[in-house]
């Protein structure tokens, strides 16, 4: 019974962790703004989701390797556009 809640919560928080930038990159591709998107934050997910995509590979971790693979492509979609799209000139 332990054994199945902490799977279940594991399993929670890789989902949401690797959805975690899906709302913005959403938001950023629908109005093509990027105004408010730091180029830092972006980065940093990157390289968290990559490290944990390390990690999972190494210790041959499933849904390691699932949720930050999910969560490189969504960094790298919001990566694309924060270089891609224009911010508005103020």
């Amino acid at each position: 019974m332990a054994t199945a809640i902490v799977n279940v919560v594991g399993y929670a928080a890789a989902v949401v962790g690797s959805v975690l930038m899906l709302p913005q990159a959403i938001q950023s591709w629908r109005t093509r703004s990027v105004e408010d998107l730091s180029l830092g934050m972006v980065v940093l997910y990157l390289a968290n989701c990559l490290l944990w995509e390390l990690y999972g590979l190494l210790l041959h971790a499933g849904p390691v390797i699932a949720a930050n693979g999910i969560g490189l492509l969504i960094g790298a979609w919001q990566f694309a556009m924060r270089v891609s799209y224009k911010a508005p000139k103020q």
